[in-house]
């Protein structure tokens, strides 16, 4: 007799009204829209499958990629049980049930693929304890997470598990999802084409919200309504753009930023800056990251860089938001159009590996002062020469110690306003040697 006898039926119209997402999940990994590259013919997860050897992985990707739903696919395709747990709501405790039904399946010849969700949320010791049933054979684990495992998991859970990356999806894809949607609504969506576009960029590559999104329209459309662009944005909240300003997301676009500015695009620059605003993060923090940018990559090539950025920040501090969002703005595209140097970053960096590599040499006696009779007599200050009193108000005196000679850090490139200052180095290096100096 079934288990199942006395179980309450579901009535048919409400399995009908499961989440779009929940009805489209795919049934077979050959159904997996946007990770062509690890479940397409030639996927590593289909040639893993193929070879009949399956490893401990971790899925890495953005949310809304299928990394649930290929874990699941997976271990059917395999043979194996699936098991499932969340970081976020597991304690050691229910990793020692999970590890022990794992056994006995074991015991009975069968393997076990556990699957856990958020596996960045599990502390050091808990990853920690996953190793010795990964070794043994108990499990094959397969983490998902949303950050950086590189970051996020122990080097020795990650030498044990190789990274897979999902991707975000594209456009094609979360087309492909909404014609699939549509097929089983069996009723087209009611937006017109520019709309469509509109609806798909809201996803923001999340293919789970895409689908939610798509649910939100036909709740709201009565019969023979189509909605445009203005429609669809006064029918769906726009979704908030994917960025943790402790993770990934941050690091990612600050990086894009800086890269951008430094690679002198006002327009790509100006486009990081905006994704920056709108995902709430700190202005006056991108304030000071162009501070960093005036002085790491303009240098001395426009000094004045360094100046447009304090006052930008300032004000900033002085007009709050959104106003003073336009001072960093401004800020921003100057840094790009400035000519670029980074003379002074690369000459401070030799400088201080110099200062580390020679000790606490003493400078040259002649530009010490000398207030005592015993220092005088010692040799210091003897021989100095007042700069200002000199042929071109330039002397040529050697300044470094004498154990290290005349060393050469800042080389300034005949860019910006160094041009000028290669000018001026180059007429005293001219005179040093004149005058003795080494």
């Amino acid at each position: 007799m079934s288990d199942d006898l006395f179980a309450p039926k579901v009535p048919e119209e409400v399995a009908s009204r499961r989440p779009l997402a929940d009805r489209l999940r795919p049934k077979t990994l050959s159904e997996v829209t946007g990770q062509a590259h690890l479940t397409g013919d030639d996927g590593v997860l289909r040639r893993m499958i193929d070879s009949g050897s399956l490893g401990s992985m971790i899925f890495w990707g953005p949310p809304g990629t299928g990394k649930t739903t290929v874990a699941r696919l997976l271990s059917g395709e395999a043979g194996l049980a699936f098991e499932q747990i969340s970081a976020i709501f597991s304690g050691v405790a229910d990793l020692k049930k999970v590890f022990e039904s794992a056994r006995l399946r074991r015991m009975q010849g069968r393997q076990t693929l556990l699957f856990v969700d958020e596996i960045h949320r599990f502390n050091r010791a808990q990853q920690d304890s996953f190793l010795p049933v990964m070794e043994d054979g108990t499990v094959i684990l397969v983490g998902a997470t949303t950050e950086n495992p590189s970051f996020e998991l122990n080097a020795a859970l990650l030498s044990r598990a190789r990274v897979l990356t999902f991707r975000s999806h594209d456009e094609d894809s979360l087309s492909e999802l909404l014609e699939r949607a549509e097929q089983v609504e069996a009723k087209p969506l009611p937006l017109d084409d520019g709309a469509r576009t509109s609806l798909i960029r809201m996803a923001d590559g999340d293919g789970r919200a895409v689908l939610t999104l798509a649910e939100e329209i036909w709740r709201a459309a009565r019969a023979g309504e189509v909605f445009d662009t203005v429609g669809l944005t006064e029918i769906v909240q726009r979704r908030a753009p994917v960025y943790d300003k402790a993770q990934d997301g941050h690091y990612n676009l600050i990086s894009a930023l800086h890269k951008s500015v430094r690679g002198s695009d006002p327009d790509a620059a100006l486009y990081y800056l905006a994704r920056m605003f709108d995902a709430g993060e700190d202005p006056l923090y991108l304030g000071r990251r162009l501070v960093r940018m005036a002085v790491e990559d303009i240098g001395l090539a426009d000094p004045q860089a360094l100046v447009v950025c304090n006052a930008a920040k300032d004000a900033y501090d002085y007009l709050g938001s959104p106003e003073g969002e336009l001072a960093l703005a401004q800020a921003c595209v100057y840094l790009a159009t400035a000519p670029k140097s980074n003379a002074v970053y690369m000459a401070f960096k030799a400088a201080t590996r110099a200062a580390k590599e020679n000790g606490s040499l003493l400078p040259p006696k002649h530009i010490l002062n000398a207030p005592t009779k015993l220092m005088k007599a010692e040799g210091y200050n003897d021989g100095y020469r007042y700069d200002h009193d000199e042929p071109d108000a330039f002397s040529g005196q050697n300044y470094f110690p004498e154990k290290m000679g005349r060393q050469t850090y800042y080389d300034p490139p005949e860019r910006g306003f160094e041009r000028d200052i290669r000018k001026r180095l180059d007429w005293w290096s001219k005179l040093r040697k004149e005058r003795g100096g080494s």
